[in-house]
């Protein structure tokens, strides 16, 4: 059954002034904590357009849902894998499972959304348990990183040749840590995530895919996240990943095949997050990489020239909307203007966040993009 629905218009902040009703975007002020990296001088700042009719917060479109990590596939739609919930169409208690794939449509404003693998009417039954990390399409065929539910710290990678009505995982047996794909000691890329360039990977820098991850998650205190690399052909191949491995004296990076000798891609004093999301934006040629670093609704957005860096700071918030948990913020490349300014973001989080929730902005460029 496909899921349509007409995103209601979510109105702003209604300021009641002498002169008459004015509609104005809610803002907060950026953090009190100490961003990370210096500002960026590329991309300065972010306007929230909480008006737009593109802009749906708590819609209950897809209740109970979350996670939402999103990849732009080979037909033009946006695939999405949620955790806990029903997916489109469901709720908590409505189709609900631990992990689903969706198919997303049309417009941020009138969703064409079904469910194709678990939640309320979708297409085939969810198989398998845990949360899925990270969506990757390449080639019309879908990867996805998914974590061990309820243990967090071992990961597989599979993948999807019919866009997600099935997969190709082969987990393990739970007593077992030699077939998973990640099982770390402490938790390494255990919440991996692909970095999204354009529509099936196309304006790859490369022929490598590249994976971030929180990093030492079997740590309480988690500051970095790391980086892989992999051939875009080799995804499925364990022992051809390479770790990030450092910059070298001409401040390019290195890459090593031991994972203990990985360094750390990022580095954020007040906490780095799990649902790391790191995306290509073409029109500004920046990578943009956002993550939490409170359950509070802190969060920041991060840009680079590359990959692994230079990281400055696009924005960083304390409480933003509110001091709810909220999380995995992404800017999907389909829902992002030609030049790069204009963009539809996608997140999810506790209480009323517990859904899919769009919101459009615009990035505020610097002197140095002109």
């Amino acid at each position: 059954m496909m899921f349509k629905s007409k995103i209601s218009l979510l109105s702003g902040l209604l300021l009641f002034l002498s002169a008459g009703v004015v509609l104005m975007a809610l803002f907060r002020p950026q953090a009190t904590a100490t961003p990370p990296y210096p500002p960026s001088r590329m991309i300065t700042g972010i306007v929230w357009d909480f008006c737009s009719p593109l802009t749906s917060i708590a819609s209950k479109v897809a209740a109970g849902s979350d996670l939402w990590v999103i990849t732009w596939a080979d037909d033009n739609a946006l695939y999405t894998g949620w955790g806990d919930g029903g997916g489109f169409g469901g709720s908590n208690r409505i189709g609900r499972v631990t992990l689903g794939i969706a198919r997303v449509a049309g417009s941020p404003d009138n969703l064409q959304a079904s469910n194709i693998f678990g939640g309320k009417d979708s297409a085939s039954a969810a198989s398998f348990d845990g949360k899925p990390t990270g969506l990757l399409s390449i080639d019309g065929t879908l990867y996805m990183g998914v974590v061990e539910q309820n243990a967090w710290m071992r990961l597989k990678i599979g993948r999807s040749t019919d866009h997600g009505m099935s997969w190709i995982f082969n987990f393990p047996d739970r007593r077992s840590d030699t077939e998973w794909d990640f099982a770390e000691p402490d938790g390494a890329f255990s919440d991996t995530t692909f970095l999204q360039f354009g529509k099936d990977y196309s304006g790859a820098r490369d022929t490598y895919v590249y994976a971030y991850s929180q990093d030492k998650r079997a740590n309480p205190s988690r500051y970095t996240i790391a980086l892989f690399r992999v051939a875009k052909n080799k995804i499925m191949d364990r022992s051809s990943y390479e770790y990030f491995a450092g910059l070298d004296d001409g401040n390019k990076p290195t890459w090593t095949k031991d994972i203990r000798k990985r360094k750390a891609v990022f580095t954020d004093p007040n906490g780095v997050g799990w649902g790391v999301r790191v995306v290509y934006n073409q029109g500004l040629k920046r990578y943009l990489l956002t993550t939490w670093h409170g359950e509070d609704g802190s969060w920041g957005v991060f840009d680079a020239p590359e990959p692994w860096g230079p990281w400055t700071t696009v924005a960083y918030y304390d409480n933003w909307l509110d001091s709810t948990f909220k999380f995995g913020f992404a800017f999907p490349g389909k829902w992002t203007s030609a030049d790069g300014k204009e963009f539809v973001m996608v997140f999810s989080g506790t209480g009323k966040y517990d859904d899919w929730n769009t919101l459009k902005g615009n990035f505020v460029l610097g002197t140095e993009n002109d």
